[in-house]
């Protein structure tokens, strides 16, 4: 189960209030201080491939896209 996924049980158990509070409780994602999660994309929402440098804040697919209108020249 991926940290996304866990609310797709909710619509199962919107009639039963007491398990929903327990399943609430042992599964829902806790917050990452650090690591991969803490820095997704900000168009996509990506998680891998990063890239900060410059302060971007963008995945490597996100950025290829969106390069030149950033700033960047691609040179051969």
């Amino acid at each position: 189960m991926t940290a996304g996924s866990y609310k797709k049980v909710f619509n199962q158990l919107k009639n039963k209030p007491v398990k929903l509070k327990k399943f609430k409780k042992h599964n829902t994602p806790r917050e990452r201080p650090s690591g991969v999660n803490t820095k997704p994309c900000k168009l996509c929402g990506r998680v891998g491939g990063h890239i900060q440098t410059y302060g971007i804040g963008l995945c490597r697919q996100c950025f290829r896209k969106n390069a030149t209108k950033i700033g960047f020249k691609k040179y051969h």
